[in-house]
């Protein structure tokens, strides 16, 4: 006896129900950290050029890139501490002492022998690697064989630095520089370039290179990602932190030889405003203040925003105390996207 047919059911899905459905407000959410620093940046580029006359000149613009170039250098530095895990709060301090010691040496040498500017620039610069030498160690060694916290250890010898900056100093500007040194480091030009400018782009450009293609940068993330599985791995995390201050305050030290030789003279403020604006410009990028994360370009274009936002607010009339309420805003801000 023949069973009878059984009736099969059959599922037809439309491609409609098939297809995941994309929802931009789960997107944004994910992806806002990747979101903050171009939607800033482009943001600022039509409220400026809205509010501010000739923001967008090529003058302007130009003018904005000189200025950006010792933000950018000690940016670049504090981004391989906060890559480490650590925070160098000493940054400003060694620019400004920097500036003082190397135009006091130069002024000096000069003075004894003006028919040697070029043996005057290089004992002030000799003088400045030597001062950044050993913040950096000092920083280095107390966060790691004395176990203080980077915050603290970098903001208490900040302190110390700017006490022997006055002393040094006595509070006044430090004339007699040799005119070589602005003439070539402040507004010397190589190949139509500012030789500034030109400096810094090396600086990104070795920064790129040793925190993506070298082994001390393998080890610096790692470091800040998780520091014990890192020493169980083989790598000495004292050493690595150590570099990392080290490299951090010859940044610095790099940016106050060349803001000295801009400004012809040696000036104990120059540096105030630099460790809040290198930690947002790092901030705004992503760099993760927790350690282990962070791009060198990415800096570079959050220290452009900072300097974007600071020249259209000159631009503006807006007074300096504005100016450092919008960067602290904007840290804020930043910080709070950075939260998950």
């Amino acid at each position: 006896m023949q069973s009878p047919p059984t009736a099969t059911a059959t599922l037809s899905v439309t491609p409609e129900a098939s297809a995941p459905s994309f929802k931009l407000l789960p997107w944004l959410q994910r992806n806002r950290q990747q979101l903050a620093l171009p939607v800033m940046f482009v943001a600022a580029l039509i409220w400026f050029s809205w509010q501010a006359p000739g923001f967008l000149s090529g003058d302007n613009l130009t003018n904005v890139s000189r200025q950006s170039v010792y933000l950018l250098i000690v940016a670049l530095g504090q981004l391989i501490v906060l890559i480490c895990g650590g925070l160098d709060l000493s940054v400003g301090a060694v620019v400004s002492l920097t500036s003082v010691v190397s135009a006091t040496v130069m002024a000096a040498v000069y003075a004894a022998m003006p028919d040697s500017p070029g043996l005057a620039i290089a004992a002030g610069l000799l003088s400045g690697v030597i001062i950044a030498l050993l913040v950096g160690v000092i920083n280095g060694i107390g966060a790691t064989w004395f176990k203080i916290p980077p915050f603290m250890m970098t903001l208490g010898l900040s302190s110390v630095l700017f006490g022997i900056t006055l002393l040094v100093s006595g509070g006044v500007p430090i004339y007699g520089l040799p005119p070589e040194l602005g003439q070539i480091f402040g507004y010397g030009q190589f190949a139509g370039m500012p030789i500034p400018s030109l400096v810094a782009l090396l600086l990104v450009v070795l920064t790129y290179v040793l925190l993506e293609w070298s082994r001390f940068g393998r080890h610096l993330y790692a470091t800040g990602g998780n520091a014990r599985a890192a020493e169980l791995s083989g790598v000495n995390t004292t050493s690595v932190t150590i570099i990392a201050f080290v490299l951090s305050s010859l940044m610095a030290m790099l940016a106050g030889i060349l803001l000295t030789a801009r400004l012809d003279t040696g000036e104990s403020n120059i540096g105030a405003s630099l460790p809040l604006e290198s930690i947002a410009a790092c901030v705004i990028a992503g760099v993760s203040l927790a350690g282990g994360q962070g791009r060198t370009f990415t800096v570079l274009i959050g220290t452009l925003l900072i300097m974007l936002v600071q020249n259209g607010l000159n631009l503006m009339q807006v007074g300096a105390y504005a100016q450092t309420m919008s960067i602290g805003a904007i840290l804020i801000f930043a910080m709070a996207l950075s939260r998950h």
